[in-house]
């Protein structure tokens, strides 16, 4: 014992809890010695050695455990999303929108119905897909406002008012787009209405699933106890109603399944999400790229130079202005666009400036709002022009396309002009309001007459 304890003297200092684990050891072997058990074999030493790991001092309790890897890479879902789809933004409470949240981001605020639908009751489903068909017009008469918002397990309704979009002139310092006035154009006690189908959230049904798969073992333990001839009428009978039942049922889910139009799912943040992205797809909270991209080249070309902050060009260069030319192009024709209801009911009228491109063989190109007027009267002059007659544009003897500024007139009509001129004209000319033809005149003349 002496000995081994005097060699273990020898070895390195940095090994001290080694020689004591060989000190117990024999300790330990001359006891058993002693009591006449086997000897126990000295540990080896690369074996028993305590690694860097193992010296190191113990944690405290105060200390947080670090976690592991294992734990660092496995990243729990945020309870409380923040959903967000273009301009509509909204932290959700467990994954679900909340009606009173729908009211602060929607009620009060000016949007526009993307696709200019001029119906006032209006579907889509949870993708914002219209439901059914609805007219489709100016984006000047299709500015909601919303008033009213109510949020269900399946629906979303509002209900607002329909604005038109007036604009008032703007001088050359100014933007001509933001010089604008909206005028309410639904009805006194009446209202839009638009409503948005939901996707449906389905939360699994465990307890369900075991009292069924508890009914089966019951119902298969009850059937191996009873002993049933296998011909019998009872064995019979009672595969028929199970093949019966069974059809039933699956007549029923067929019948679930052709009924349930709309989609679902096991996520509230991904119903929630859904709405956003249909409310995105309906309405725009102003005149954004998406809606202009949407909207005819007319409306196009007026929003891109506006954007540039210079004047109108054509998209061909080719085309000359009217300074450029030895013989400017000329109107042939009269130009008396038709009004609508909502100009002559509001009062809308004056004058508005557009650009005209006027090929080398008189016909209409190109035409581009320039000071427009709104309440769609604009697009009403659009297609008037493009069927007026002019005189192109000469360069050097021949005929040239060229760009021609266009003033075009709307005006208000009394109920007394209406009335006769609707007389003047069930015959020769469609029903106005709306400016009169040369033609409209010569017959109400000629009843003055008689």
């Amino acid at each position: 014992m002496r000995t081994i304890i005097d060699s273990l003297r020898g070895l390195p200092a940095y090994s001290k809890q080694f020689r004591l684990v060989l000190t117990a050891c024999c300790v330990a072997t001359l006891g058993a010695a002693a009591l006449g058990q086997a000897p126990v074999s000295p540990p080896d030493s690369s074996a028993t050695e305590p690694s860097a790991a193992t010296l190191q001092a113990p944690t405290t309790e105060s200390e947080p455990a670090v976690p592991s890897a294992q734990h660092d890479s496995h990243i729990p879902p945020v309870k409380d999303p923040t959903l967000s789809q273009g301009p509509f933004s909204i932290q959700t409470i467990g994954g679900e929108i909340k009606e009173d949240q729908l009211k602060q981001i929607i009620v009060g605020k000016p949007l526009y119905l993307r696709s200019g639908y001029q119906d006032n009751s209006l579907e889509f489903d949870e993708r914002g897909h219209l439901s059914g068909h609805s007219p489709q017009g100016s984006y000047t008469l299709s500015q909601i406002q919303i008033n009213k918002v109510k949020l269900s397990k399946h629906k979303l309704e509002l209900e607002g008012d329909r604005y038109a979009l007036h604009f008032l002139g703007a001088a050359p310092f100014e933007d001509a787009t933001t010089a604008t006035n909206r005028v309410k154009i639904t009805p006194k006690k009446k209202t839009v209405r638009i409503s948005f189908d939901r996707e449906q959230v389905e939360i699994p049904k465990k307890k369900k699933e075991k009292k069924k798969h508890k009914d089966q073992d019951q119902a298969k333990s009850e059937t191996s106890t009873e002993t049933v001839p296998a011909g019998s009428a009872a064995v019979q009978q009672g595969v028929t109603a199970s093949a019966g039942s069974a059809s039933a049922k699956t007549i029923e889910d067929d019948h679930h399944t052709d009924d349930k139009k709309m989609t679902t799912t096991t996520s509230p943040a991904h119903a929630s999400q859904l709405l956003l992205n249909a409310l995105d797809s309906v309405f725009s909270s102003g005149i954004d790229e998406r809606m202009i991209a949407a909207m005819p080249l007319f409306w196009k070309l007026y929003y891109q130079a506006a954007e540039a902050k210079a004047d109108y060009k054509p998209t061909d260069p080719v085309v000359y202005r009217q300074s450029a030319v030895d013989q400017k192009a000329k109107l042939v024709s009269v130009i008396d666009p038709p009004s609508n209801e909502f100009a002559q009911a509001n009062g809308v009228a004056g004058m508005a400036l557009y650009h005209a491109v006027i090929g080398s063989d008189g016909k209409v190109g190109e035409v581009v709002a320039g000071r427009p007027i709104g309440f769609g009267l604009d697009e009403s002059a659009e297609q008037t022009i493009r069927k007026a007659s002019f005189q192109p544009a000469a360069k050097d003897g021949k005929p040239v396309p060229v760009v021609l500024d266009v003033v075009v007139s709307f005006r208000i009509y009394s109920k007394r002009t209406s009335q006769v001129s609707t007389q003047a004209t069930t015959q020769i000319a469609p029903a106005l309001p709306g400016p009169y033809t040369i033609k409209a005149k010569s017959a109400s003349q000629a009843q003055a007459a008689q």
